[in-house]
Protein backbone atom coordinates (compact mmCIF):
# COMPACT_ATOMS: atom_id res chain seq x y z
CA UNK A 1 0.00 0.00 0.00
CA UNK A 2 1.84 3.23 -0.88
CA UNK A 3 2.05 5.68 2.02
CA UNK A 4 -1.44 7.34 2.96
CA UNK A 5 -2.74 11.19 3.29
CA UNK A 6 -4.35 12.50 5.75
CA UNK A 7 -5.74 15.98 6.66
CA UNK A 8 -8.20 17.50 8.65
CA UNK A 9 -9.05 20.92 9.90
CA UNK A 10 -9.63 22.16 13.68
CA UNK A 11 -12.67 20.02 14.19
CA UNK A 12 -11.56 17.42 12.98
CA UNK A 13 -8.29 16.98 14.81
CA UNK A 14 -9.02 15.00 17.98
CA UNK A 15 -10.68 12.17 15.35
CA UNK A 16 -7.55 12.51 13.05
CA UNK A 17 -5.11 11.94 16.37
CA UNK A 18 -7.06 8.87 16.65
CA UNK A 19 -6.62 7.44 13.07
CA UNK A 20 -3.02 8.28 13.34
CA UNK A 21 -3.11 5.82 16.41
CA UNK A 22 -5.64 3.25 13.99
CA UNK A 23 -2.62 3.37 10.91
CA UNK A 24 0.46 3.34 13.22
CA UNK A 25 -0.99 0.43 14.94
CA UNK A 26 -1.40 -1.16 11.56
CA UNK A 27 2.34 -0.51 10.46
CA UNK A 28 1.06 1.48 8.22
CA UNK A 29 2.74 4.86 6.60
CA UNK A 30 0.94 7.78 6.09
CA UNK A 31 1.88 11.77 5.16
CA UNK A 32 -0.26 14.22 7.80
CA UNK A 33 -1.27 17.32 5.87
CA UNK A 34 -2.18 19.15 8.56
CA UNK A 35 -2.94 20.56 10.44
CA UNK A 36 -1.36 20.09 13.79
CA UNK A 37 -3.85 21.64 15.86
CA UNK A 38 -7.25 22.57 17.35
CA UNK A 39 -6.53 26.20 16.42
CA UNK A 40 -8.83 27.32 14.21
CA UNK A 41 -8.19 27.16 10.63
CA UNK A 42 -9.87 26.46 6.88
CA UNK A 43 -9.96 23.13 5.76
CA UNK A 44 -8.86 23.93 2.05
CA UNK A 45 -5.84 24.80 3.36
CA UNK A 46 -5.13 21.30 4.07
CA UNK A 47 -7.16 19.29 1.63
CA UNK A 48 -6.22 21.18 -1.68
CA UNK A 49 -2.50 19.61 -1.00
CA UNK A 50 -3.18 15.92 0.06
CA UNK A 51 -5.68 16.28 -3.37
CA UNK A 52 -3.14 17.24 -5.49
CA UNK A 53 -0.36 14.55 -3.88
CA UNK A 54 -2.97 11.80 -4.97
CA UNK A 55 -3.61 12.64 -8.00
CA UNK A 56 0.30 12.96 -8.50
CA UNK A 57 0.33 9.85 -6.76
CA UNK A 58 2.98 10.45 -3.81
CA UNK A 59 0.53 9.08 -1.73
CA UNK A 60 -3.08 7.34 -1.83
CA UNK A 61 -5.88 6.58 -0.43
CA UNK A 62 -6.71 9.74 1.78
CA UNK A 63 -8.09 10.10 5.05
CA UNK A 64 -10.22 13.77 5.56
CA UNK A 65 -11.84 14.91 8.37
CA UNK A 66 -13.66 18.16 9.44
CA UNK A 67 -16.62 18.62 11.55
CA UNK A 68 -19.46 17.42 9.26
CA UNK A 69 -17.46 16.17 6.68
CA UNK A 70 -19.24 18.16 4.19
CA UNK A 71 -16.23 21.09 3.72
CA UNK A 72 -13.89 18.92 3.26
CA UNK A 73 -15.07 16.55 1.27
CA UNK A 74 -16.62 19.54 -1.13
CA UNK A 75 -13.08 20.79 -1.43
CA UNK A 76 -11.44 17.33 -2.36
CA UNK A 77 -14.13 16.58 -4.96
CA UNK A 78 -12.84 19.73 -6.86
CA UNK A 79 -9.93 17.85 -7.87
CA UNK A 80 -11.04 15.90 -11.05
CA UNK A 81 -8.87 12.95 -9.44
CA UNK A 82 -10.78 12.56 -6.64
CA UNK A 83 -13.38 10.15 -5.35
CA UNK A 84 -14.02 11.59 -1.48
CA UNK A 85 -16.92 9.75 0.19
CA UNK A 86 -18.30 11.19 3.41
CA UNK A 87 -19.13 8.13 5.30
CA UNK A 88 -20.70 8.02 9.05
CA UNK A 89 -21.46 4.78 9.28
CA UNK A 90 -19.40 1.46 8.25
CA UNK A 91 -21.13 0.34 5.66
CA UNK A 92 -21.20 3.41 3.85
CA UNK A 93 -17.64 3.06 3.98
CA UNK A 94 -17.99 -0.53 2.43
CA UNK A 95 -20.21 0.94 -0.32
CA UNK A 96 -18.39 3.96 -1.23
CA UNK A 97 -15.27 1.40 -2.00
CA UNK A 98 -17.45 -1.36 -3.71
CA UNK A 99 -19.39 0.98 -5.66
CA UNK A 100 -17.80 4.01 -6.16
CA UNK A 101 -14.10 3.30 -6.05
CA UNK A 102 -13.62 6.13 -3.37
CA UNK A 103 -10.09 6.87 -3.23
CA UNK A 104 -10.54 9.38 -0.23
CA UNK A 105 -12.57 8.72 3.36
CA UNK A 106 -13.94 11.68 4.59
CA UNK A 107 -15.12 11.46 8.30
CA UNK A 108 -17.33 14.20 10.25
CA UNK A 109 -15.21 14.42 13.22
CA UNK A 110 -17.83 15.70 15.31
CA UNK A 111 -20.38 13.43 15.01
CA UNK A 112 -17.90 10.05 14.83
CA UNK A 113 -16.55 8.37 17.92
CA UNK A 114 -13.70 6.40 17.68
CA UNK A 115 -15.27 2.95 17.95
CA UNK A 116 -17.49 4.11 15.22
CA UNK A 117 -14.36 5.40 13.45
CA UNK A 118 -12.50 1.99 14.04
CA UNK A 119 -15.26 0.38 12.12
CA UNK A 120 -15.27 2.98 8.97
CA UNK A 121 -11.79 2.63 8.62
CA UNK A 122 -11.90 -1.41 8.62
CA UNK A 123 -14.39 -1.68 6.22
CA UNK A 124 -12.67 1.05 4.03
CA UNK A 125 -9.28 -0.49 3.79
CA UNK A 126 -11.04 -3.99 3.61
CA UNK A 127 -13.43 -3.39 0.99
CA UNK A 128 -12.39 -3.84 -3.04
CA UNK A 129 -13.81 -1.85 -6.02
CA UNK A 130 -16.26 -4.44 -7.43
CA UNK A 131 -15.61 -2.69 -11.01
CA UNK A 132 -18.85 -3.99 -13.26
CA UNK A 133 -20.94 -1.51 -14.16
CA UNK A 134 -19.84 0.37 -11.47
CA UNK A 135 -17.07 1.01 -13.56
CA UNK A 136 -18.69 2.27 -16.38
CA UNK A 137 -20.19 5.22 -13.34
CA UNK A 138 -17.34 6.05 -12.23
CA UNK A 139 -15.79 6.98 -15.63
CA UNK A 140 -18.47 9.31 -16.06
CA UNK A 141 -17.98 11.25 -12.88
CA UNK A 142 -14.93 13.50 -14.56
CA UNK A 143 -16.15 16.57 -16.28
CA UNK A 144 -14.94 16.81 -19.72
CA UNK A 145 -13.51 19.48 -21.50
CA UNK A 146 -16.40 20.49 -24.48
CA UNK A 147 -15.10 19.88 -28.10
Amino acid sequence: MKTIGLCSDHAGFELKTFVRQWLESKGWTYKDFGTYSTESCDYPDYAHPMASAIEAGECGPGIAICGSGNGIAMTLNKHQGIRAALCWQADIARLARQHNDANVLVMPGRFVSTEEADAILTEFFNTGFEGGRHQRRISKIPVQSPA
